[in-house]
């Protein structure tokens, strides 16, 4: 029986076409398996360069200084901690100079135990002595302190002195400061007593910062 040409030719195509896919289908599975392994390649690669950059020297003394470092902050503050820092303490006339001259950076509140803006100041205090471990806080009755109340000159309070190394230094008396108002924030006292260098200027976050250099920006108004 003849066959037509046409349907020949046809068939041919769908031949040729078939052929054609089926040779694209290769070529792309192909591709699939080498990417595939590139990318096995690469993984063990790296797995194999984290292991040599953990055995390098210079990341073993990295991380030995950084250990060593978390040890005496550790210790500092332990030895800080021993001697009244991170709390804000009521002292007597009697343990005050061994309170000021045992520590380097010391903020002492002269209060009245009836004078309101001396409770306002206490709750500051009281805030800043838990975030602040690098100076002491304490608060000593002006009442029962007539010596050293003399001594310092202090006749209006709140007055809070601040002292280095034993001496006495720096003072805020009453809010005068700290705007003048019973409304001022935790913060803005903060600022002052890192201006006045009794506490310092670290570990804070990136926010904190900014609302730190604002308070700044108004005390220096």
């Amino acid at each position: 029986m003849a066959m037509d040409p046409d349907a020949v030719k046809s068939t041919m195509q769908n031949l040729a076409f078939g052929n054609v896919m089926a040779a694209a289908a290769r070529n792309y599975q192909k591709e699939v398996l080498a990417q595939e392994k590139a990318q096995t390649s690469s993984s063990v690669n790296e797995e194999v360069d984290l292991d040599e950059l953990m055995d390098d020297p210079e990341l073993e003394k990295l991380h030995a200084d950084r250990i060593a470092a978390l040890k005496r902050e550790a210790e500092k503050r332990q030895s800080l901690t021993k001697k009244g820092h991170g709390e804000y303490r009521e002292v007597t006339e009697g343990d005050f100079l061994g309170e000021v001259t045992g520590s380097e950076k010391v903020i002492c509140h002269f209060y009245h135990r009836e004078f309101y803006r001396c409770k306002i100041m206490d709750k500051h205090l009281k805030s800043l002595a838990t975030s602040h471990l690098d100076a002491k806080f304490i608060r000593l009755d002006a009442e029962n302190a007539p010596f050293f109340v003399t001594k310092l000159g202090i006749k209006t309070l709140p007055c809070v002195i601040l002292f280095r190394q034993g001496i006495a230094g720096d003072r805020l008396v009453g809010f005068q400061d700290l705007g003048g108002k019973d409304d001022f924030s935790t913060r803005r006292l903060e600022v002052l007593l890192i201006k006045k260098g009794n506490i310092s200027f670290k570990k804070i976050t990136v926010y904190r910062l900014f609302s730190l250099l604002d308070e700044l920006s108004l005390i220096q108004r």
